[in-house]
């Protein structure tokens, strides 16, 4: 083993190999070897010539600039002529990775090239610098290789000039990061790394795959019977697995989970070619499913900074059911609107609309956004939590810039500041939309000063002097929650930290406090149960439109069994007493005022004329009624004013007015009453707990074709009864 600098430098060519193997030496108690022993990486052969140049070109844009005093190399400001904009989204990610791996070791190649005097023995021009770094990048994680050339690639000048220099130089390359191995005391180059970068790049290596699955093309049912006839099989965890498997996320319905080393098999399947199912991070999903616990079956949803589209079409399709209406500001060129609109019909989404104006630009005034309810912002965040940072930028189109903090495992604390105050001015201003009654607030960062600094300073200096409600913080709402993976703090915040298993996540709920005068009708009710899962199994009908003109509105409800209606209205009762105890804790999500219909209703007689009132009908029904009835008249009989329906023909109770008929009294009446009342009819407004009947009945309701009791005298006096 050499053990000098000077050994390794004055090396003869017949070391080559020993150098080369060197350089990539690491104890056999070094885990990470261990691990990438066991599983089995292919050995890498290198890249096209297009992806070294598109590399080069991205880290251009991305690399660590230096003061003139510390730099050790000039890099050109010229990007690099490319042979095409390459469209395939596979070379994309290559050169992606190339440039976010160069730029991570930046320093210590530098030093490389530096120490292996290659700069000073050549003539490089500057504008090659890039691509040079990239190239040397790629050579020494080939372990000084050549590489393999594929017969119908395209060749690029530059990079073969490139690739001809390092190969030249491999020999003294390869003691150069000997050398600074050895100055490090390092196993490998990855430990020269900051141990969080390390473990991002562990959590990366095992991090699995989530896919939604698009509902209103194909059932999940569908989905699963496909996958086993394509030989997977659904599993509790797929964490460590190796074979075709897929599991079902736990927090989300509609999320399955793969492998990582499948993606490329999962991409050549109908399933994804057809956007049946759509590769996202979980945070995405987990963020519109908050928003859709929170809508009525008529909320429209304003949609900020929605980074893919992917994220607005799921939330499309989450309330294909309802009425809802989907906006999308943020959408500086309109040159993308076929695009996008081609994408949504592609995946069957119809209740979208974008909006060319940036958000802090939208008056809350504006016309169309009268209906929105819940506004869904996923303000631009430093990233730190993801372990995959161009996975997530590539698939969440968010800005390249964060590469370079992402490859040094922080940020610095004025570029925090910077991202906090326009996360705080966004939210700030979601708040002045009057007519919305609540925020979901996401984020991927593990900063506080992002989160909770940014939420609790929002609602500290929120404008009360809105006549509307103030907001405050409430628990999301989640479906299969579980508390061993997400943390609620006391402060109802929703975490999940970053993991092997997922990407960090933040969410917070806003929402405002309850205003009695609100109103939420049964159809509503049922929407927020069936989003909360007390509905499963049951399926609701699309809501209609709301018509003021309209004087009386019928509601109809899905046939079902006896069985079936009762588990319904059990489900309903529980959802209602829950919702009533979280009403006197004080954490309703949306202010609610609930009416229920009931399964029976008044039955007037023939020549009752029913009237709309406003006021609410007092209950029970029959107590009322016979609370005014004189206990001195022992002849009159009690009346049924409710027969049962068919469970499938449930109405609400209105309010009615009941006119009594003309009759005259058979016996004398008792002292203090007349014995004749006015033919007159007699009107008795029915006006709930708050109005009393005055007077009283003087005969009760008579059902229609009902003969007299024989008992009667027959000598009463008969008038026309033409209600008959």
């Amino acid at each position: 083993m050499l053990n000098s600098a000077s050994e390794l430098e004055f090396a003869n060519e017949e070391n080559i190999e020993e150098i080369s193997h060197f350089a990539s030496l690491a104890l056999s108690g070094d885990e990470a070897a261990n691990e990438r022993n066991l599983t089995a990486v292919p050995e890498k052969t290198g890249y096209p010539d297009s992806v070294y140049v598109m590399a080069a070109n991205i880290f251009q844009g991305i690399r660590m600039e230096k003061s003139p005093e510390k730099a050790l190399i000039k890099y050109g400001k010229e990007p690099l002529p490319s042979l095409s904009e390459s469209g395939d989204e596979s070379l994309q990610r290559l050169s992606y990775e190339l440039a976010f791996s160069t730029l991570k070791y930046q320093d210590i190649l530098e030093s490389i090239l530096i120490d292996s005097y290659i700069h000073s023995s050549t003539t490089i021009p500057d504008h090659l610098s890039c691509l040079i770094m990239v190239m040397l990048y790629d050579f020494q994680d080939r372990k000084f290789q050549p590489r393999l050339l594929s017969d119908n690639e395209e060749s690029v000048m530059e990079v073969q000039e490139v690739e001809n220099l390092l190969n030249s130089f491999k020999t003294k390359l390869a003691a150069a990061l000997a050398r600074c191995r050895i100055k490090h005391d390092a196993l490998s180059i990855d430990h020269i790394l900051p141990e969080i970068i390390r473990k991002q790049e562990l959590r990366a290596s095992t991090l699995p795959l989530y896919a939604w699955i698009n509902t209103c093309k194909i059932s999940p049912e569908e989905v699963y019977s496909i996958l086993k006839k394509k030989g997977y099989r659904k599993v509790m965890s797929v964490l460590h697995v190796d074979d075709k498997v897929f599991a079902v996320d736990q927090h989300c319905y509609d999320v399955l989970i793969f492998p990582s080393h499948l993606k490329s098999d999962l991409l050549n399947t109908d399933l994804f070619k057809d956007c049946k199912l759509v590769f996202q991070d979980k945070s995405r999903s987990l963020a519109v499913h908050s928003v859709k616990a929170l809508l009525n079956m008529d909320d429209d949803i304003l949609m900020v900074n929605t980074g893919s589209w992917y994220t607005v079409a799921h939330m499309s399709i989450l309330t294909n059911n309802n009425t809802s209406k989907i906006f999308v500001c943020g959408v500086q060129s309109q040159a993308k609107d076929p695009d996008l609109k081609k994408l949504f019909t592609k995946m069957g989404c119809k209740n979208i609309e974008i909006l060319h104006e940036t958000f802090l630009n939208i008056e809350s005034k504006e016309h169309k956004l009268q209906k929105v309810k819940v506004i869904l912002l996923l303000p631009r965040c430093s990233g730190l939590g993801v372990s995959n940072p161009v996975e997530f930028i590539l698939n969440e189109h968010e800005d390249i810039d964060l590469l370079k903090d992402l490859s040094q495992g922080g940020i610095s604390e004025d570029k925090l500041h910077v991202l906090a105050q326009q996360q705080y001015e966004q939210l700030s201003h979601a708040m002045k939309f009057t007519k919305a009654q609540a925020i979901v607030y996401c984020t991927c960062s593990v900063f506080p000063e992002e989160n909770e600094a940014v939420v609790k300073k929002a609602l500290e200096f929120q404008d009360l002097g809105l006549k509307v409600q103030p907001y405050r913080l409430s628990p999301p709402v989640l479906p299969l929650c579980s508390l061993d993976e997400i943390h609620l703090s006391t402060d109802k915040f929703f975490r999940i930290e970053p993991s092997e298993v997922t990407n960090s996540c933040f969410i917070a709920v806003l929402t405002r406090e309850r205003d009695p005068s609100e109103t939420v009708s049964v159809k509503d009710v049922l929407a927020r149960a069936a989003a909360k899962g007390l509905l499963d199994g049951i399926e609701l009908g699309k809501s209609f439109k709301r018509d003021k003109k309209k004087k009386k509105s019928k509601i109809t409800w899905p046939k079902s069994s006896m069985t079936d209606s009762n588990n319904l209205q059990l489900k309903i009762a529980e959802f209602l007493s829950r919702e009533s105890n979280a009403n006197a804790n004080g954490s309703e999500t949306l202010p609610t005022k609930i009416i229920l219909p009931q399964k029976s209703t008044t039955q007037a007689g023939p020549s009752s004329q029913v009237r709309k009132s406003n006021k609410p009908t007092s209950n029970p029904l029959v107590p009322t009624l016979m609370k005014h009835i004189p206990p001195s008249r022992p002849y009159l009989r009690q009346t049924h004013f409710t027969r049962p329906r068919p469970e499938d023909k449930m109405v609400a109770l209105k309010p009615i007015e009941i006119v009594l008929p003309p009759v005259m009294l058979p016996f004398a009446s008792p002292p203090g009453v007349k014995s004749q009342i006015p033919t007159q009819q007699l009107y008795y407004p029915w006006g709930g707990p708050k109005n009393c009947l005055t007077g009283y009945f003087s005969t009760p309701l008579i059902r229609r074709r009902e003969k007299p009791k024989e008992n009667l005298p027959s000598s009463s006096l008969r008038r026309p009864r033409p209600w008959l």
